[in-house]
């Protein structure tokens, strides 16, 4: 894993925390100082919980397992897509599903669906009304799906971004056992994660360096991962 520095941080923004009004209590353990009204995040902290996190899904990776990396703000929505695509993860840049980890045989068939559309849309035995049709049904869809096409089971982890906006993926992770790793701002409960990262979660340089030093150790981790032997499976 490639060391980061304390100044990589600062330089990204990554100690803007939110207004002091807005604070959650259970914060407390990573904020440094409030400065003009607003809190100042413990980069120490901050480099902390970003090693361990990279660390764990640089073994989950290792291990064979899958992640999904979630990020529906705008300020986060480009990052999380070129970071999850250079890391050869799922990802999801528009709303959560519900059910996408509590009930995935349900939203696996949407997944199923596109490349069923994908099949129709291009096979000329098909008008050429029925294959715009498809077209358009496959778009709709993979404008929510994209990300989590080829995904066959619930992943090990999610990563996600602002886990105020995201309540409904952080309640289906508790349910399923499956381990969050989130930016976790002034403005949260940390216990709500497994893997907490204290940070701005709006500044865009502060999700970018988050991000692709996450997607760096999965490269990492998918880099040492072997395939099982037959007799293993």
């Amino acid at each position: 894993m490639k060391d980061i520095a304390l100044k990589d941080l600062l330089e990204a923004g990554c100690h803007f925390g939110h207004q002091s009004t807005r604070w959650h209590p259970k914060a407390a353990g990573y904020i440094y100082t409030e400065r003009e009204g607003v809190h100042i995040i413990d980069l120490a902290k901050t480099r902390e919980g970003l090693v361990a996190a990279g660390n764990y899904l640089r073994e989950t990776a290792k291990t064979g397992g899958t992640v999904i990396f979630a990020g529906v703000k705008r300020q986060a929505k480009g990052i999380v897509a070129e970071a999850a695509k250079k890391a050869g993860v799922f990802y999801l840049t528009e709303r959560w599903p519900g059910g996408l980890l509590t009930n995935f045989p349900v939203l696996k068939k949407n997944l199923d669906r596109i490349t069923e559309l994908k099949a129709k849309s291009s096979d000329q035995g098909y008008t050429k009304k029925e294959r715009l049709l498809a077209y358009r049904e496959m778009e709709k869809l993979l404008r929510q799906y994209e990300g989590l096409v080829g995904m066959e089971r619930i992943p090990e982890a999610v990563y996600l971004i602002d886990i105020k906006k995201m309540a409904g993926a952080v309640r289906e992770a508790h349910k399923t056992g499956v381990k969050i790793v989130a930016i976790t701002d002034t403005n949260v409960d940390p216990n709500q994660v497994d893997f907490g990262i204290p940070a701005n979660d709006d500044a865009v340089g502060s999700i970018k360096i988050i991000t692709d030093y996450l997607a760096d150790a999965w490269i990492e981790g998918k880099k040492e991962y072997k395939e099982p032997k037959a007799e293993d499976k």
